[in-house]
């Protein structure tokens, strides 16, 4: 009975260590089927964001998020415009030379014949018709020496212009100046020269104020300019004072010069007056002012450069 007790649990034991033997081939079967890695690492969440795999060519359709590169703005070419060619003084004034425009009126006086003119050159040999009067005559805004309305405030529009450009430079740099004389008519310049005639004599009026048709105020481009420091007067002693020499220096970058230098009484005729400015335009003006000479020379220099020349 022993026997057959022993023998059945010998079988037993047999069969179930074969069973055992199965189940463990089969455990290490699936192990070495799962990689390695997955077993070390923890297990990692999948992203929220898609995955977006390499390409050698561009995205047709970016997405909303990504905006694609900018591409740099062009202009277009802007219009181009020829070079402004610079006008020469010398064809500036070859229509205005003296010996070009004068006549003999039926008086045998030497009448100019350009009485519009920028450029005009008036004085005791070239006199302006008796009718003349400019038709853009316009009160510059300065301040004068007086008050109340008169023929005298004005100046021709482009002259009056940079007379106000003028001034106002000279404020900015602390300077007062005041208007006294502006245009005048020919029957004023004639009552004028007359009154100064029969109180000084006729040589010395001759000398100091011009005959009618004689004068660069009925061109409506000359200005009488004073200053509190002479009391508003004309006289020679302005030139001396800070107001006569500003004026003397800067003139010019506005278009004036001083018509009546000193030391040039023979070539004007009249006696030097640093009050008395005539517009001439600026290119004209800075070329006169700095070779220092009159309107009348710097016309005479002119026409025999352009004499010689033809």
């Amino acid at each position: 009975m022993k026997k057959k007790v022993v023998f059945t649990a010998l079988i037993g034991v047999i069969v179930v260590g074969g069973l055992w033997s199965q189940v463990n081939a089969n455990t290490q079967t699936k192990s070495a089927a799962v990689p390695e890695a997955s077993q070390q690492q923890p297990s990692i969440e999948p992203s929220s964001k898609p995955t977006v795999e390499p390409s050698s060519e561009p995205a047709k359709n970016p997405k909303p998020s990504e905006k694609p590169p900018s591409k740099p703005s062009v202009k277009p070419p802007a219009e181009t415009k020829p070079p402004v060619k610079e006008t020469s003084i010398s064809s500036l004034l070859a229509d205005n030379l003296p010996r070009l425009t004068v006549k003999k009126n039926k008086d045998g006086l030497a009448v100019v014949t350009n009485t519009s003119s920028l450029f005009v050159l008036v004085n005791k040999k070239r006199n302006l018709p008796s009718s003349y009067a400019p038709k853009d005559l316009v009160i510059p805004n300065v301040p004068f020496s007086f008050s109340g309305d008169s023929p005298k405030k004005q100046m021709r529009k482009e002259a009056a212009k940079a007379l106000e450009a003028l001034f106002d430079a000279a404020k900015d740099d602390g300077i007062k100046l005041k208007a006294v004389s502006g245009y005048r008519s020919y029957a004023t310049q004639k009552a004028i020269f007359k009154s100064n005639a029969d109180t000084k004599g006729e040589e010395v009026a001759n000398r100091t104020s011009a005959r009618p048709g004689q004068s660069e105020h009925q061109t409506g481009l000359a200005m009488d300019v004073s200053s509190a420091s002479v009391g508003y007067a004309l006289e020679q002693s302005f030139g001396d004072t800070k107001e006569g020499k500003w004026l003397a220096k800067h003139a010019a970058d506005h278009g004036f010069i001083i018509r009546f230098l000193k030391g040039k009484e023979s070539i004007t005729g009249y006696s030097y007056e640093p009050w008395h400015v005539r517009y001439v335009g600026k290119e004209l003006a800075k070329d006169i002012t700095k070779k220092k000479v009159t309107l009348e020379q710097y016309f005479d220099a002119l026409s025999a450069t352009m004499d010689n020349k033809s």
